[in-house]
C-alpha cells in the first residue's frame, strides 16, 4: 500500500525532484511578463509532470492570486513554503481559483465516476475560468491527462482555447500528447519533461519504499525507465515477482508450465486483483517489446533476471520476427480488451501463454 506520508499525491507534493530545467522555463516565463495561456506538459507517466503543474498553479495563485508578491527579486524556483495558506488550500483541494480535470471524477450530470474526461466536466471548467477569480487574480485549471479526454470533450476545450478570457491558465498532462487534436497542440506552449536519471530514481526508491530490498530496488528501477511513479506502482502492485514468474514461465517454452499458468492466472482473478493485472499487462508488453528489438538488431538486451537472453535467442529460432510481431500484437489486444471489456482475467492469461507457446511450438 502506497504510504501517501512519504510519497504524497501532486497536490500536497512539495518536492520536485530531477525537472530543475521544466521549472526555470515557467520561472522565466512567469518573470518575463509573457506567460502563455496554455501549457501541455509532455513525457513518460510518473516523473512530475502534475507536481510540476500544481507546483505552477501554487506559484501563479500566490503571486496574482492574492495580491501580494512573494519574491522582492527573480524567483529562482516556483516553490512554495508549505505553510504557505495557498499551497495549503491546494493540497486540501480548496483553492476557489484552481480546478482539476481528472478522469474518475464524479460525471456532473449522472453522478457516475467517469473513465475518461467527458464533456460535462469540460463545459463546467469552461464556465468556471470566465468566473471573476475569487482572490482577484488568476483562475488555474489543470487537465490530468489531456488524453483521456474523449472526442467532445478535446472539442469543448479546444473552444475554449481559441478565445480564453483574460488571466486564466490551462495546465494540460499528456502521456501520449500524440492522441491529442493537433488543433490543441498548435495552442499549447508544450514543454517535454525527460525520464529521470537512475540515480535519482534509485533515492527516491530508497526514501518511499526503505523497507524494500537491494535486488527488488535494482529491478524496479530496471523495469521503470526513469519513472519513480511507474517504479512504486511495479513495488506496490507486486509487479517485480510477477514480472520474475512470467520470465520464468516464458522460459519453458515451447512446453508451458500449464500448473504455473493456472496459479498465476487464479492471482490475476481475484477482485482486488484489478492494479495487479493492469501493471502484468505494462510489464508483459514491454518485455515482449524489447524482445522484438533484440531479434530484430541483433542486439542482446541489458538482463533484469538472468536467463532473459537466453530464452530471448532460444525463442527467435524457434520463430521468425513477423511471427512474433504478430503474437505481440495478439496479446497486446487480448490484454487490453480483458481491461476494457471485463474478460475473465484467469482465461485472458492463459490465453496469452498458449498465444506465446503455439508461436514457439
Amino acid at each position: 500500500m502506497t504510504d501517501t506520508l512519504l510519497n504524497p499525491p501532486p497536490r500536497e507534493n512539495s518536492e520536485l525532484v530531477g525537472q530543475e530545467a521544466a521549472e526555470r522555463i515557467l520561472v522565466d516565463a512567469w518573470t518575463s511578463g509573457r506567460v502563455p495561456h496554455a501549457w501541455l506538459f509532455t513525457g513518460p507517466r510518473g516523473i512530475g509532470k502534475a507536481t510540476l503543474a500544481y507546483r505552477f498553479a501554487s506559484f501563479v495563485l500566490a503571486n496574482g492570486g492574492e495580491g501580494a508578491s512573494l519574491h522582492d527579486e527573480k524567483p529562482q524556483t516556483l516553490a512554495l513554503h508549505q505553510d504557505d495558506p495557498v499551497f495549503r488550500r491546494i493540497a486540501s483541494g480548496g483553492h476557489p481559483d484552481l480546478l482539476t480535470l481528472q478522469g474518475g471524477d464524479i460525471h456532473p450530470d449522472t453522478g457516475r465516476a467517469t473513465e475518461g474526461i467527458v464533456v460535462a466536466q469540460v463545459r463546467k471548467a469552461v464556465g468556471f475560468m470566465r468566473l471573476t477569480p475569487a482572490m482577484g487574480g488568476w483562475r488555474v485549471a489543470i487537465v490530468d491527462a489531456a488524453d483521456s479526454m474523449n472526442t467532445n470533450a478535446a472539442n469543448a476545450l479546444l473552444k475554449c482555447l481559441e478565445e480564453p478570457p483574460k488571466r486564466v491558465l490551462f495546465l494540460l498532462i499528456g502521456h501520449a500528447p500524440g492522441s491529442l487534436l493537433p488543433t490543441i497542440r498548435s495552442r499549447c506552449q508544450q514543454l517535454s519533461l525527460a525520464p529521470l536519471d537512475d540515480v535519482k530514481v534509485s533515492e527516491l526508491l530508497k526514501r518511499y519504499r526503505p523497507q524494500s530490498n537491494e535486488a527488488d530496488r535494482d529491478l524496479a528501477l530496471h523495469l521503470a525507465d526513469g519513472s519513480i511513479g511507474e517504479a512504486l506502482a511495479i513495488t506496490d502492485a507486486g509487479g517485480l515477482d510477477l514480472y520474475r514468474e512470467f520470465v520464468r514461465i516464458v522460459g519453458t517454452l515451447p512446453d508451458l508450465d500449464i500448473s504455473a499458468v493456472h496459479t498465476l492466472g487464479d492471482r490475476m482473478a481475484r477482485g482486488s486483483a484489478t492494479e495487479n493485472f493492469a501493471t502484468f499487462s505494462r510489464l508483459v508488453d514491454r518485455w515482449l517489446s524489447e524482445m522484438i528489438r533484440s531479434i530484430s538488431t541483433g542486439r542482446p538486451r541489458i538482463e533484469s533476471v538472468v536467463g532473459e537472453q537466453a530464452t530471448i535467442e532460444r525463442l527467435a529460432h524457434l520463430a521468425g520476427l513477423e511471427e512474433w510481431l504478430e503474437v505481440w500484437d495478439k496479446v497486446k489486444q487480448l490484454l487490453s480488451r480483458a481491461e476494457y471489456a471485463n474478460l475473465d482475467r484467469k482465461q485472458v492469461v492463459i490465453g496469452m501463454f498458449h498465444t506465446l507457446a503455439n508461436a514457439a511450438g
